[in-house]
C-alpha cells in the first residue's frame, strides 16, 4: 500500500483512470462488433455505415492512449477486408 502523499494521490489518479480507459475500451469493442455482426448479416449497406461509425472511435482509442496506432491500423484494416469482401 502507497505510504507517502505522493503514492496515494498517484494511486487514486490510476484508478480513476483506469475505471475510465475500460469504459472507452467496451465502446471500441463495441463498435468493432458492430461491424462484424453487420458483415455477419451481409447487409453491405450496414456494414459500411458500420464501418464509418467504427473508424472514428478506433482513431480517438489511440490519440487516448488507449491502444498502439499499429493495432488500430491492422483493426481498420481487417474490418475494411470483411467490408470489401462482400461484393
Amino acid at each position: 500500500m502507497a505510504n507517502t502523499a505522493q503514492a496515494k494521490k498517484r494511486a487514486r489518479q490510476a484508478e480513476k483512470s483506469r475505471i475510465r480507459n475500460a469504459g472507452q475500451r467496451s465502446n471500441l469493442r463495441t463498435f468493432i462488433k458492430k461491424v462484424i455482426a453487420a458483415v455477419n448479416t451481409g447487409d453491405k449497406e450496414k456494414a459500411q455505415a458500420a464501418f464509418q461509425t467504427a473508424m472514428p472511435v478506433i482513431d480517438s482509442a489511440v490519440t487516448k492512449g488507449l491502444i498502439h496506432k499499429n493495432k488500430a491500423a491492422r483493426n481498420k484494416s481487417r474490418l475494411n477486408d470483411k467490408v470489401r469482401a462482400m461484393a
